[in-house]
This record gives structure tokens, sequence and C-alpha cells, in this order.
């Protein structure tokens, strides 16, 4: 079996002789699990394979509609995120971008892209279309696949760890920086359609609510990663406005956030 961890999540993993025990009996524990379950699941139907096929659709044709489709986005992006000031931490062994300055979002490498929406806790590309798939059927439906399909039931709990990780109120923050937001009621609307989706799907009335101690880990996490936020929209304020003081402080905010949420691109 072979394990690919981020770099900067290995001191967190193995640090600890301890915590390096813990971290690689889990994976190995749920590798056996996977390979040699106690019972097999029914495989996937036809008919559930092309229900599945049609809700990838829906999600697909939204997410590219508002991220690739609408002329107003990549200024939205820009604007919400702090984007394009991750180039000046100069940690990457690339560039955040190809060269080829005529089309920014396609010129945009993948990692500043999830990087960007980690920052501002809205996580976009996680889930967003996902919510608009799971309004064309119906609860009893999204609860059936969950029960039944373990790549379902996988893909749901993802999406539930996801959203719970991401705070729209500490994003509202941010949209004092856009000059045109109303592209963010769309992020609004979708995002309570997720989470109306994985409630539907889980049988439960909050996101991690089977998860207490990831629960409690997010809870105990977010007053001190949340106040960072605020101090970053306004050095990001400050930065591009031409405050060259601001740099160093912006460039620390965005390191700390990321640490706090450990998670990256």
């Amino acid at each position: 079996m072979k394990l690919t961890e981020q770099g900067e999540t290995v001191s967190f993993k193995y640090g600890l002789e301890w915590l390096a025990h813990a971290n690689l009996e889990a994976a190995l524990s749920g590798t056996l699990l996977a390979t040699f379950p106690e019972r097999l699941p029914e495989p996937p139907t036809d008919d559930d394979r092309a229900l599945l096929d049609e809700l990838a659709d829906v999600s697909r044709r939204t997410y590219r509609g508002f991220v690739w489709e609408n002329p107003a986005f990549a200024e939205f992006f820009r604007a919400f995120t702090p984007v394009d000031e991750l180039a000046l931490l100069e940690i990457a062994s690339r560039p955040a971008r190809r060269p080829n300055d005529a089309d920014y979002l396609g010129s945009l490498r993948a990692i500043p892209w999830v990087f960007s929406w980690t920052q501002n806790r809205v996580l976009l590309p996680a889930w967003f279309g996902a919510g608009s798939a799971f309004a064309t059927v119906s609860p009893e439906t999204l609860r059936n696949l969950y029960e039944r399909l373990p790549f379902f039931r996988a893909l749901v709990d993802n999406l539930e760890a996801t959203l719970a990780k991401s705070s729209l109120p500490i994003a509202q923050g941010y949209l004092s920086l856009v000059p045109d937001p109303s592209l963010y009621e769309v992020i609004e609307e979708e995002h309570a359609r997720t989470v109306e989706g994985v409630h539907a799907a889980t049988g439960v009335g909050r996101l991690l609510e089977r998860q207490p101690t990831i629960l409690r880990s997010i809870a105990l996490r977010n007053p001190y990663v949340d106040p960072m936020n605020a101090v970053q929209v306004e050095l990001l304020r400050r930065h591009r406005a031409g405050d060259d003081s601001a740099r160093l402080p912006l460039l620390r905010s965005i390191a700390g956030i990321a640490a706090a949420l450990r998670n990256t691109g």
C-alpha cells in the first residue's frame, strides 16, 4: 500500500510517535475494512447508474454555468478571494497560473483555485452543483441511494464534512471587497440546496451529527480562525489599495488560515 500525504500535514500526523501510530492504524484499518467488508453490498442496478448519470449531468451543468459560462464570474472571484495574493507566498514549485494571461480561469492551476476558496471559507469547488442535482429527486430517493450504494454514501459523507468546514457568515465579510456582490446570492442558494440534500440523504438534521469528535474539533477551532478571516479582509483591502506594509501580515493570515483549516489545495 502506498500513501501520499501533503507536505504540510506530515508534522501534524506523524510528528509524535503515538500520533504516527494512530494515523497509520486508521489508514490501514480503513483499507482493510473497505477491501474485506463483512458483507459485499449489492451492485448498483442499471436504473441506479442511469439516475447517477443524470445527477452528475445536472451538477456539472450547474457548476459550469456559474463558473465558466458567466462572464462576470472571474472578476467576482478575484475580488472575493485572495487568489491573486497567493502568488506572493512563494511556497509552491510552480507559479499559480500557466502562462496564458488572456484566459484567467483557464490558466489558473488547481491548487490555487481550491486554496483561494478555502481561505474565505466558502470551499465552493467541493460542493457547488450538488445541491441542484439533489433537488431533482425526492428525499426518499436520496435516502435510498445513501443506504444502498457505498459510492453515493462516500460522496455524501465527503460533502457533509466539507459543508461543515465552510462558513458563509464568515464569507460574507469578504463581500465588502467585491464591486458587484450579486453572484453571492447564487452561492447562498446552492449552499442551502446542498445542505438540504445532505440532510435528506443522511436522515439527520445537523451536519456531522453522527461525528461528534469532528464536530467538536470544528467548534473549538472556529473561534480562533474567524478573527483571522476578519483581519485578512482588512489586510486585503489595504494591500489592494497599495499599502506595502500590509503585505507581510496578509501573507501570515493566509498561512494561518490554511494551517487552522488543515486544508490548502
